[in-house]
């Protein structure tokens, strides 16, 4: 069960073990004896970021389009604070990812050495759990362990802090299948309150699945099994950021994306109905607005794996503990066992509701002369993109919430963005790792050039490892949603919302050696995109579009869901107070 060997070499040997296949990371001297040992083997490949925050990212790429856990690979000091940001961002969004960070001699931890923080109280606050390891013999455990607990229950980050004597020394090596870990969440919930939320389906007049990205993290059987009830029971649907492609885009039951930014149709059914069934999300502000607003005259379930979610923001009536590909297994056998009733003639008359919401047509919008809309760049990426094997990364702004919007997700793992942080150049970095898992598919980060700058020496990534990564740029010359909060509610005082000094971006591309294109002229896209499509290579795609586009739908702060702002539909359309179209 055990074996001999030197700290590095149980690092390698334990990812094998976990069925590591890519780790990313950058080199420094606390973590030297880790890279001697990735050098001597062939089984992992190593990628080299530009920045330890790109590398984090990019681990989340890869376990958000795999399922799997991404690795990332630091040294200690400047390494580990640089890997910050990154953590938080996957703690926040519930990605499974693991961190392993150098740290200097266990005799010289304290003594303010040479890149030495305290890196496991700096990361407390942004990992589901770190550890640091002073002993050989606990290594293989520690990391074993981290696995489990970044991968179990509610997914997150963990943190391993490894001293470079701990690497160097021998100890006894532990198989994973030797390791036993006291956290073990539960995955079944409690029959009584799924029966409780059965009755509830059988007997409301309007209901709503509010679904979320623990639909996604649970496993495609959760999707599989999300999609039959929504087919059986003729509910509608509709989805957090994080939770799209959870249900196709092209299903009939589908309202769009819920929240600030999310549909007319959505956002009004969120609003006006009397059974909410919360599967897998964590009632964000960015969903709820104004608590005391939110939902007002429903009934509210809530179907999650973290008992900590439960009742944190929304007080819920049915509250359900458990993963939801179980717990959504065992709702389908009760419902079914009951004989698969529902108010039938109530649910007809909710959805003629919902159509009279969606002949509103919230997205709609015009394009005309010769500066191309950024909903129109998106509208043709989508229409020229949709056949292929397509994964879509986002930066975070505007872009991202049109690319929500816009853009078609038919299963799930083919979205990521940063949801919860919202962080800014995580869309370049995820993008690289979501090519790295899947190298023979189509890979598209949507970006605002403000965004994309954070982290665009990760073209050197990209070109090193021949990743034909797209990076498609809508720019607008603007920090483009900080410039819209400052139209809408700061008195158009557009403080610092603007780079006076941008790059070509067609230049920088070639100075990488990658290809540069550049598109001003609405005619001229659908033949820009497919010249990026076709070729096989990093591409940096600058679409230059309107500068001072707003993104509409918009629930301002303090308002409810049936108070957006709506955007070009306002001037042909009004709505009364119930979302009642008048002509």
């Amino acid at each position: 069960m055990t074996r001999q060997m030197t700290g590095a070499k149980m690092i390698v040997q334990a990812l094998i073990d976990q069925g590591v296949d890519t780790i990313f990371g950058y080199p420094g001297g606390a973590v030297l004896p880790i890279y001697d040992e990735i050098f001597q083997q062939n089984q992992i490949k190593h990628v080299l970021a530009r920045h330890e925050q790109a590398a984090v990212h990019a681990a989340e790429g890869y376990a958000r389009s795999t399922g799997k856990p991404g690795v990332a690979l630091v040294t200690s000091g400047p390494g580990a604070t640089n890997a910050v940001t990154g953590l938080t961002d996957a703690l926040l969004d519930s990605i499974p990812i693991i961190v392993l960070s150098g740290q200097v001699p266990t005799f010289m931890i304290g003594s303010d050495a040479f890149q030495e923080a305290d890196t496991v109280g700096i990361t407390r606050a942004c990992t589901k759990h770190n550890r640091l390891v002073k002993e050989t013999d606990k290594l293989s455990a520690a990391l074993h362990e981290a696995f489990h607990i970044a991968t179990s229950g509610r997914p997150g980050p963990v943190l391993v802090d490894i001293p470079k004597d701990v690497q160097f020394a021998t100890g006894d090596y532990t198989q994973k299948t030797a390791v036993k870990s006291h956290y073990q969440p539960q995955l079944k919930g409690d029959m009584t309150a799924i029966t409780e939320l059965v009755e509830a389906l059988e007997t409301a007049k309007r209901p709503v699945f509010y679904t979320g990205g623990g639909v996604i993290n649970s496993g495609p059987a959760a999707s599989q099994l999300l999609r039959e009830l929504v087919e059986a029971t003729g509910f509608p649907i509709t989805s957090t950021l994080m939770g799209l492609g959870c249900y196709p885009a092209s299903g009939e039951k589908w309202l769009g994306m819920l929240g600030m930014h999310g549909l007319y149709e959505a956002n009004m059914a969120m609003h006006g109905c009397d059974l909410m069934i919360n599967i897998g999300a964590r009632f964000d502000d960015r969903i709820t607005g104004v608590v005391e607003k939110f939902s007002p005259n429903s009934k509210k379930a809530h179907i999650d794996i973290d008992p900590s979610s439960i009742n944190k923001v929304i007080r819920v009536d049915i509250p359900i503990m458990g993963d939801v590909g179980h717990v959504l297994e065992d709702l389908l056998k009760v419902w079914k066992s009951r004989g698969r009733k529902t108010n039938s003639e109530a649910v007809a008359k909710w959805w003629k509701q919902i159509d009279e919401w969606r002949a509103v047509d919230c997205l709609k919008f015009t394009q005309k002369g010769k500066i191309i809309k950024p909903q129109y760049a998106l509208q043709r990426l989508q229409a020229l993109t949709k056949d292929h094997d397509r994964y879509i990364t986002t930066e975070v702004g505007q872009h991202q919430m049109w690319a929500a919007q816009y853009l078609d997700f038919e299963d799930p793992n083919r979205w990521m963005t940063s949801g919860g942080l919202g962080t800014m150049g995580y869309g370049f970095p995820a993008s690289i790792g979501v090519q790295m898992a899947h190298p023979e598919s189509l890979v598209i980060n949507v970006a605002g050039e403000a965004s994309w700058l954070m982290n665009m020496q990760e073209l050197g990534t990209a070109m090193q490892y021949k990743l034909p990564v797209k990076q498609f740029i809508l720019n607008n010359e603007r920090l483009g949603m900080v410039r819209q909060w400052q139209e809408l509610l700061h008195g158009e005082r557009y403080s610092s919302s603007w780079s006076e000094s941008l790059p070509d971006f067609v230049k920088l591309a070639e100075a990488f050696g990658a290809k540069g294109i550049i598109c001003s002229d609405p005619d001229d896209l659908d033949d820009a995109i497919m010249e990026m499509l076709n070729y096989d290579g990093p591409v940096l795609f600058d679409c230059l579009v309107e500068k001072h586009e707003n993104c509409f739908p918009m629930i301002p702060s303090g308002k409810a869901h049936n108070e957006m702002i709506m955007g070009e539909v306002d001037t042909s359309t009004a709505i009364d107070a119930k979302g009642k179209v008048l002509v």
